[in-house]
């Protein structure tokens, strides 16, 4: 099990890599503020890629 310390890395983990992601594919040159929904939006898509489709970990493994 992991601690409360491991937990809040690996979210932060996860979160500011979809975020780089979306500030890394923005077509334009315009800010794009950090905003919890998209990120929580894309991390559901992920979850269900590497959970129940390619079942390559647990969803407590991947977003504690």
């Amino acid at each position: 099990m992991m601690t409360e310390k491991q937990k809040i890395k690996q979210w932060d983990k996860v979160d500011n890599a979809i975020y780089g992601l979306i500030q890394e594919l923005n077509p334009t040159e315009k800010e794009i503020k950090w905003d919890i929904k998209p990120i929580s939006e894309i991390r559901q898509v992920l979850v269900n890629l590497y959970v129940n489709e390619l079942k390559l970990c647990t969803e407590a493994e991947f977003y504690p």
